[in-house]
């Protein structure tokens, strides 16, 4: 049916200055109140039917495009998803790894799904060789770091998938098509992702199928070259013809298997035809009134979260303020007790007792609570303190729409390029996940057949009534959870926007220095150093956040993405929608529609 007007909007906002919107109820008081102590360096979405927010504006359009053609929410991130395979290839592939939570708007269900990857059936505890006299976790020829050996069995692809079977809408192909297009056509390097390439450039020169896609002619492109990836578009277009079997049973998988055995690698056909992702009870809290909804182990981020905010909740965080030294120093001092935690209880429950009830209780926060001095550096859990094994360089997308349905997934790589492995022939980057094991046995997180690796990734659903109010994520490693953290505090307790939310400069420890971003004053730092904070200035805590967030007052869905990466929120407005091109653009063809509700996520 085609109609005269059409009150679709699609908004797509790239890397601007920030200027105020026109919509200002909920960033102007906190403005007002503060005297704006930072500035945003890009724009929220504001949108009435659904919002996307990605770490690549390309990821972004495919999500809206896939929304566009009739998809729900969860086309939509798998769609982003497949996407940011091309777009942001140091961050994730399809040989990857990562957890979601997702929420079905029908029935208020919110499932958390673990696609974290696992170790080969042929792992062994003492598979790696801890260097002797330096860093306990660091490996004789960086055999855990880079190569064929560092390579766990993937979840990404199975989990993608079957999730897309279950509660999508549309077929696999049609998902998959804006991913395919940019592979084979191509897409323009960011300064981002330049830099990514150059600082992995001799790592990924070892492999030479790595080396022809990122290094052509030998060197590092520039901000502005084009990659085509035509060998990774003809293994996606295998698999949207073919569909999962290609990769866990057919000729991707025997592709990877051939390649691991020449290279000394441990991950076969079966590892790949075996691999089983896991659906576990969300890990579940509450925060001044709201309810806190994350991911359970192997990752440790959503009980640290709920841990944290427990301890807090205890503070007034609204009259200490935004960045002030008694709000950072609550926030370190709550850092280091979770890592204190962490250390010395999480692991994959399969093989691990975490107790996440008692440390998830409002009763053991009150006890903790009470061991902080409000005056005073203290330590926390002596000799637990966490060694720093995550890397920072994952991605994460975020999905809202009218009907409630939500979708919040951080997936990785593990490190920049992963093992920096291309399968010849495929395309297809290769994750270094048997990183992120402890290499000595006997500890929590050693290696094992079949084990999962701990995590720090922290997809969050943030309920307020029973309903969807925030969803958010980031990359960032061991970082993740305390930026998830600061950026529900920013929220709850000092009114920011989510775009302020994402963006305001943040703090990290666990247990050792204070890292902070250069937005915290000098005079807070040199407080902060009175109080016996060893303090260090970084250009960046964990990495580029993204969520949506729902106006509870007008039911309109805000997305945002902060300066740390090369996110960007797409936004889609209207009861009508357009066929979307091949450059995520609106064509102006009319098709009425519902909104994306209407059924479940």
């Amino acid at each position: 049916m085609r109609r005269a007007s059409t009150h679709l909007l699609v908004l797509l906002i790239l890397d601007q200055p920030s200027t105020k919107s026109e919509d200002t109820s909920m960033q102007d008081s906190w403005r007002e109140r503060t005297g704006a102590p930072f500035e945003t360096h890009k724009h929220e979405v504001v949108a009435s039917e659904a919002v996307v927010a990605s770490n690549h504006p390309l990821a972004s359009a495919a999500g809206m495009e896939t929304l566009a053609r009739g998809g729900n929410a969860i086309d939509a991130a798998i769609a982003t998803a497949f996407a940011l395979t091309v777009v942001e290839p140091m961050m994730v592939s399809i040989f990857g790894a990562g957890l979601m939570i997702i929420r079905d708007g029908a029935t208020g269900e919110i499932v958390d799904v673990d696609n974290y990857a696992v170790a080969p059936a042929a792992a062994r505890p003492d598979m790696f060789r801890p260097v002797d006299g330096g860093d306990p976790l660091t490996t004789a020829g960086r055999e855990n770091e880079v190569g064929y050996r560092a390579v766990g069995v993937p979840g990404a692809l199975p989990a993608w998938t079957a999730i897309l079977a279950e509660r999508g809408r549309l077929a696999l192909a049609e998902v998959m098509a804006p991913a395919i297009r940019y592979a084979a056509e191509g897409f323009v390097v960011s300064p981002y992702l330049a830099s990514c390439i150059a600082t992995a450039a001799d790592d990924l020169a070892l492999f030479p199928a790595s080396a022809e896609v990122f290094l052509p002619g030998g060197a590092a492109p520039r901000p502005g070259d084009r990659i085509v990836r035509r060998d990774y578009a003809r293994t996606l277009g295998l698999i949207a013809h073919d569909g999962p079997r290609a990769f866990t049973e057919g000729p991707i998988a025997d592709a990877v298997a051939d390649d691991m055995a020449r290279h000394g690698g441990l991950i076969t056909r079966e590892d790949l035809a075996g691999y089983r992702f896991a659906r576990r009870a969300p890990v579940r809290g509450t925060y001044r009134g709201y309810e806190i909804v994350s991911v359970a182990p192997t990752s440790s981020g959503g009980t640290h979260i709920v841990q944290a905010l427990n301890i807090l909740e205890g503070f007034d965080l609204a009259d200490t303020g935004f960045g002030t030294a008694d709000t950072v120093h609550l926030l370190a001092e709550t850092l280091k007790i979770a890592f204190a935690d962490r250390s010395a209880y999480l692991g994959d429950p399969a093989f691990v007792d975490v107790p996440v009830a008692w440390l998830t209780s409002k009763a053991y926060a009150a006890e903790r609570r009470r061991q902080i001095s409000p005056r005073r550096a203290g330590e926390f859990g002596a000799g637990q303190r966490a060694v720093e094994r995550e890397s920072a360089n994952t991605t994460h997308l975020t999905v809202m729409d009218r009907a409630g349905n939500v979708v919040a997934m951080t997936q990785t790589l593990h490190a920049t390029f992963g093992s920096k492995v291309t399968v010849p022939g495929t395309g297809m980057l290769l994750n270094n996940t048997m990183w992120l094991f402890d290499p000595r046995p006997g500890r929590p997180n050693s290696i094992a057949p079949g084990k999962r690796m701990l995590s720090s990734m922290s997809p969050t659903i943030v309920l307020k009534d029973g309903q969807p109010f925030m969803a958010l994520g980031t990359p960032g490693g061991t970082r993740i959870f305390a930026a998830i953290l600061q950026a529900i505090v920013n929220v709850i307790d000092h009114g920011m926007s989510l775009q302020e939310a994402v963006e305001a400069p943040r703090v990290w420890t666990c247990g050792e220095a204070l890292e902070v971003e250069e937005g915290i004053p000098d005079a807070v730092r040199s407080q902060l150093e009175a109080r016996g904070h060893a303090v260090k200035v970084v250009g960046r805590v964990a990495g580029g956040m993204n969520g949506v967030l729902r106006d509870p007052r007008t039911g309109l869905l805000r997305g945002a993405a902060c300066w740390r990466a090369d996110g960007t929120p797409v936004g889609m407005s209207g009861g009508f929608t357009s066929r979307v091109g091949a450059a995520g653009v609106p064509t102006g063809e009319i098709r009425e529609r519902p909104g994306p509700g209407g059924g479940g996520a």
